[in-house]
C-alpha cells in the first residue's frame, strides 16, 4: 500500500494550476499573519530588553550596580 502524499489528497476542483497556487498563496497568507504576532512579542521583548539593560549600565557607571 502506497502513502497519500498531501498533493495527491487535494480534492477535484483544486487540483489544477490555478487550485494548487490559491492553496500556496493561503499557507504563505497563514505564514506570514503567525510571523507578523510572533514577531510584534519579539519588538516588545526586544525593547523591554533594550531598556533594562540600560538600566543596568547607567547605575553600573554610577557605582551602584
Amino acid at each position: 500500500m502506497e502513502p497519500v502524499t498531501l498533493l495527491q489528497s487535494i480534492p477535484e476542483p483544486l487540483n489544477t494550476q490555478f487550485g494548487r497556487l490559491l492553496i500556496a498563496l493561503v499557507v504563505v497568507a497563514i505564514i506570514v499573519v503567525v510571523g507578523r504576532a510572533v514577531l510584534s512579542v519579539a519588538w516588545k521583548l526586544l525593547w523591554i530588553a533594550i531598556v533594562v539593560v540600560a538600566a543596568l549600565f547607567a547605575l553600573s557607571l554610577l557605582g551602584l550596580v
